[in-house]
């Protein structure tokens, strides 16, 4: 699925919901609702079954008890504005979620970095011994 059916999709099959929103704005913030709460069903996403996973593992603690992912926008005072941003921000994380990434190869310090680190702790275990009172 390419990123324009992506968005559509998104755009399309996405739920919406409207609220007030809290943060500046006067009296305005009062009287509207800007704030958007966009709710996408991950199951029904046109992805393979292995992609669904994946953006599971990745999205687990932004996805309901019913497989939804729910994404909150009230960072501006136009609900137009907030819905763009929710549903902007549910595409880069479902792209984010079914990026491969790559395995940690483990490594070890060099020869040269564990001597560094020795010799470091030796001179400041030094000047610690210098500020000791003499023992008489």
């Amino acid at each position: 699925m390419n990123s324009d059916e992506l968005k559509a999709w998104i755009n399309e099959n996405g739920n919406l919901s409207f609220a007030r929103s809290g943060g500046p704005g006067g009296q305005h913030v009062n009287k509207t609702e800007t704030k958007v709460v966009l709710r996408i069903p991950i199951r029904t996403i046109p992805l393979t079954d292995q992609e669904k996973e994946r953006v599971f593992l990745h999205l687990a603690n932004r996805i309901n008890s019913e497989g939804e992912l729910i994404i909150h926008s009230s960072s501006t005072r136009s609900q137009v504005q907030n819905r763009e941003r929710a549903e902007e921000l549910a595409y880069r994380l479902i792209q984010t979620g079914l990026k491969h990434r790559k395995n940690r190869r483990p490594t070890k310090p060099t020869r040269a970095s564990n001597e560094r680190r020795i010799q470091s702790k030796k001179v400041r275990s030094k000047r610690k011994q210098q500020r000791r009172d003499p023992i008489l």
